[in-house]
């Protein structure tokens, strides 16, 4: 992973955008660390659109949990579970830096979220940018079994009806790796954000479609 000394520059939304078109994205030491950071991985990580694998489990999870899944309506809440710490995890990386200006983002229409209901409780759902045909994933909570991959499966259905060519993940985990993510070499990453970024994704297709 590459990076480099905190930003001694103004962040800005469209800083950002310029960073994630580069093939960089910032990150945080902490929640509770000030200091934003660029990063480059050597291994990206990426989900392929037409790799994504559901268990037996979670295809009948899907099925019959009762769950609603809904985009773009709750970014406040959404960021908040992606940035408390719980079972899943131990800390996060979403400082209130991040959570200023993936806010603005928002609001540009460039930040989405998927989000995942049982009755009116938000019980898991991601967030991250579209731009052009590429979908830069960022961050993921459930609160619920199986939440957070009903909201990825989601995602990547919405994706495909969007004509989108990239799904972003930054890194590989073992529970991304188990849905068919995979890590590419940031050459090969570089040349397939370049095609996508030439592209003119719809976020809301599968709306006009469904």
């Amino acid at each position: 992973m590459t990076r480099n000394d905190p930003f001694d520059i103004e962040l800005t939304p469209e800083l950002i955008l310029r960073a994630y078109r580069a093939g960089i994205f910032p990150m945080s030491e902490s929640a509770d660390d000030p200091d934003i950071f660029w990063v480059s991985p050597q291994m990206r990580g990426v989900l392929p659109l037409d790799g994504f694998r559901a268990s037996k489990s979670l295809r009948k999870s899907m099925r019959k949990s009762g769950f609603s899944v809904v985009v773009d309506r709750d970014f406040s809440g959404v960021i908040e579970g992606c940035a408390t710490a719980g079972s899943d995890r131990q800390s996060t990386w979403i400082n209130p830096t991040i959570r200023s200006l993936y806010g603005e983002l928002f609001a540009m229409g460039y930040c989405h979220t998927v989000e995942v209901y049982d009755g009116e409780a938000l019980v898991g759902g991601l967030y991250g940018l579209a731009i052009g045909g590429a979908f830069f994933g960022e961050s993921m909570f459930h609160r619920r079994t199986d939440a957070s991959k009903i909201a990825l499966a989601h995602l990547v259905d919405r994706l495909n009806a969007g004509g989108y060519a990239l799904l972003d993940t930054q890194f590989i985990t073992d529970h991304l790796a188990s849905l068919g993510g995979i890590e590419i070499p940031r050459a090969i990453y570089e040349i397939r954000l370049s095609g996508a970024l030439n592209i003119d994704g719809d976020f809301y297709a599968w709306e006009k479609t469904g």
